[in-house]
């Protein structure tokens, strides 16, 4: 096929990875060259309006490795990536106007400011060709059986429309093969990037690191007991640990489905290979209520427009974050994540309940420190489970309070997790008044 653009510019954002990225493919059919860009967004350091300052040292550790990886693979097939820091909006412009792009393709980004900026890209240049293609999600827009606005209210409702999955996704849907590109002609240009980080960390980034635990973890008999093992609070095996390559794009969620399958028809299938699966959908349910929602799931009274009965105490919310609660178990999962970047499902949900039903705080302060802090950042599962614990989101029965005791009993009967985490370092009271705030009587 000829090409019908001279110079395209693949923006990569959600899809740090050559195999499987169907904006790339798109992008080296339709273009006589390429320019390969990724913005490190300057406001991923600066503070925000919840009072957090940019994000950790283990996820931008996470995102470093991924991007050098990403950079090193676009170069064994004769292309450079581009580094930028800055203004997202503006450096894109400027790659714009200065290498005469006429198309520029990214993965379509269900994020509100993500949607925003690339409204202004397009309105600032009309006389140039811009493609947001579906590269994160199992299904296309295209392939849904509804318009957005029509979004089944649950999930239960939207996974029984796509069930089974196994005729929804068959195997080898994937393009699994690097074979599947062509030729992708470079154009250099100069790169202004931050220096990367010696790789270290609970998970390694990149697109290497993730098919090899990827193929380590499908090659084990772990997803025949995953159901069983998922809520375990430290064990590395015990989840697929695959949620930080599928935030990244190292993965697409059809390779991981592709695996899951080839798994079942060698192995069998169970429930709890189902399981995996039901947790993709689940993943792929929030990417589509961030998309219909927008705004709303960033709102304190959520898509529900109903307030929750909490507010915000700064001495709570440190303490929260620094894992100095009166909670044993709450205290050893931050210390966790902070340490990491990484926390459990079931600690997830259990920090979260500690800090909406237990210090009463509002939950979008919860979901920020999430954001800044796990290295599987994704933008539409965060905000859309932390909704959904708040009582504001998809759930129809409202906010879910755990009893903490009654949890640790379950998850940690022994207290080793509570003692490797050193969460027995609790406090017995979290809210200090001095003296000298009361007035005088």
């Amino acid at each position: 096929m000829e090409a019908k653009h001279q110079t395209g510019l693949i923006w990569f954002n959600l899809d740090l990875r050559l195999i499987d990225n169907l904006t790339l493919i798109r992008a080296a059919k339709q273009c006589q060259q390429l320019v390969c860009c990724f913005i490190i967004d300057e406001s991923w350091f600066k503070g925000n309006r919840y009072g957090l300052n940019g994000i950790s040292e283990p996820r931008w550790r996470y995102i470093q490795q991924a991007i050098a990886d990403l950079a090193a693979s676009l170069q064994q097939h004769g292309q450079q990536l581009i580094i930028r820091k800055g203004q997202p909006t503006t450096e894109i412009s400027t790659l714009i106007s200065t290498l005469e792009i006429d198309a520029v393709y990214c993965s379509d980004d269900p994020g509100v400011y993500e949607r925003r900026r690339w409204d202004t890209l397009v309105k600032r240049f009309p006389y140039i060709s811009f493609e947001r293609v579906s590269n994160h999600t199992l299904l296309t827009e295209r392939e849904l059986d509804f318009p957005l606005e029509d979004l089944p209210a649950t999930y239960s409702a939207f996974r029984k429309r796509f069930e089974p999955l196994a005729e929804t996704f068959p195997a080898g849907r994937a393009l699994n093969r690097l074979s599947a590109l062509p030729p992708m002609p470079q154009r250099t240009v100069p790169s202004n990037s931050v220096p990367f980080v010696e790789p270290s960390g609970y998970l390694k980034g990149g697109e290497l690191a993730a098919h090899q635990h990827l193929n380590h973890y499908f090659d084990s008999n772990a997803p025949s007991r995953y159901k069983e093992t998922r809520n375990a609070l430290d064990n590395f095996a015990d989840s697929t640990k695959l949620s930080a390559a599928l935030a990244l794009g190292n993965l697409s969620p059809r390779q991981v489905i592709d695996a899951l399958r080839k798994y079942e028809q060698t192995q069998g299938a169970n429930e709890s290979t189902y399981w995996i699966a039901f947790e993709l959908m689940w993943r792929e349910y929030f990417h589509w209520y961030l998309r219909s929602y927008q705004e709303k799931v960033f709102k304190f009274s959520g898509i529900q427009g109903k307030k929750p009965a909490t507010s915000f105490y700064p001495q709570r919310f440190a303490a929260w974050c620094k894992g100095q609660t009166p909670y044993p178990i709450v205290n050893a999962c931050m210390h966790q994540l902070n340490q990491t970047g990484y926390m459990s499902n079931r600690g997830r949900q259990l920090v979260a309940s500690c800090l909406i039903h237990e210090l009463q705080l509002d939950w979008r302060y919860g979901a920020a420190y999430f954001e800044q802090q796990l290295i599987d950042y994704d933008v539409a599962s965060n905000w859309g489970n932390w909704q959904y614990l708040a009582g504001v989101g998809a759930d129809p029965r409202g906010s879910r309070r755990f009893n903490l005791d009654k949890q640790t009993q379950i998850y940690d009967p022994d207290g080793e997790f509570i003692k490797r985490w050193h969460g027995d370092q609790a406090v017995s009271q979290i809210d200090f008044t001095d003296a000298a705030d009361w007035p005088l009587s």
